[in-house]
């Protein structure tokens, strides 16, 4: 049976999103016993034309939260982007989770076929089928972000590898 919209992608944002929480919370232990300010690590860039850590986040929830409403037919909630704080960005993270698990599985998997309509920038807006809008621009977006988020801790030398970044996959063994 091929997979469906949903199962390609609300799963993805619940498990990522909950492994980006979780590597937060080794990045304020990792300061507090280098007895350091976990700010220092929320500014922290890989390269000076880089977003930040923080809002690399910010922006790993707005796909997230955006990709799906709009596969969905449905309008996502406004976040602020004034996050400060671990305990702030893990509340955003937490809220997109939890607003994705109410979107109704059978409008995105309807999605598809139909049209998505979403802004490229502040002036231009792009078009895709829906199918394509999740496989082409959310996942590979939502995915660059994470993985970033991820990469500007371990280079801060937070003690993080591999299964933290993938998170709680459903992993079956024999």
């Amino acid at each position: 049976m091929p997979q469906t919209m949903s199962q390609a992608s609300l799963p993805v944002f619940e498990i990522n999103l909950n492994a980006l929480s979780a590597i937060l919370d080794k990045a304020e232990a990792h300061a507090a016993a280098k007895k350091f300010d976990p700010a220092v690590l929320l500014r922290s860039r890989l390269s000076p034309d880089m977003f930040d850590l923080i809002r690399q986040i910010q922006v790993a929830t707005d796909q997230a939260r955006r990709g799906a409403a709009r596969l969905a037919g449905t309008e996502a909630p406004k976040m602020e982007d004034n996050e400060t704080t671990v305990a702030q960005l893990k509340e955003r993270i937490a809220k997109t989770v939890a607003y994705v698990k109410t979107l109704d599985r059978k409008q995105i998997d309807a999605s598809a076929e139909r049209e998505i309509t979403f802004p490229l920038g502040p002036e231009k807006k792009g078009h895709m089928k829906g199918d394509d809008y999740l496989n082409h621009f959310v996942l590979p977006n939502f995915y660059f972000h994470c993985t970033a988020a991820y990469a500007i801790l371990r280079h801060c030398g937070v003690d993080i590898g591999k299964r933290d970044f993938m998170g709680a996959i459903p992993l079956r063994m024999s």
